[in-house]
């Protein structure tokens, strides 16, 4: 056999154990539980806010927002496992922090304010042309993969 060869059995061994862990999914009720666990965490930390004024309030609450998005759309792409799911989930972490870092830029004011959402803004544009990128990798290593299968 030549190297390509080794390569592409090594990589379709590598995509099948790791399709494998993917394949184990989490029961409904474990799913529910850990709805519910999430929805009762982001409660508390709405509450916590309350000691807050003002922006930090508003702070407060992003992050709180933020931790509860994200932990529902890990907990999707865990429940539905699919390099769509790991998108989804990047995009919405993507936008989450945004809306952390958006509402920190409120603290500043006039030209220190609009270079800081304008940085923001530009971190928002590379985490979600990373998670595209990332998508459109998966995909055509899952292409690539099913085209080494029928090779052999």
């Amino acid at each position: 056999m030549n190297k390509p060869h080794i390569t592409a059995i090594l990589a379709v061994t590598a995509l099948s154990f790791s399709a494998g862990a993917m394949a184990i999914r989490m029961s409904k009720s474990e799913h529910k539980a850990s709805e519910k666990r999430i929805e009762g965490e982001y409660k508390s930390a709405l509450k916590s806010c309350d000691s807050f004024a003002h922006n930090a309030r508003n702070i407060c609450l992003a992050e709180a927002k933020r931790t509860e998005k994200i932990a529902k759309a890990e907990l999707n792409a865990k429940y539905k496992p699919s390099s769509l799911a790991t998108y989804e989930a990047g995009i919405t972490r993507a936008k989450a922090d945004y809306s952390v870092t958006y509402a920190k830029c409120n603290e500043g004011v006039g030209e220190v304010r609009d270079v800081c959402r304008q940085k923001a803004k530009t971190a928002l544009a590379g985490a979600e042309s990373d998670a595209m990128a990332r998508l459109k990798a998966a995909k055509e290593s899952s292409t690539d993969s099913n085209e080494h299968l029928r090779d052999i």
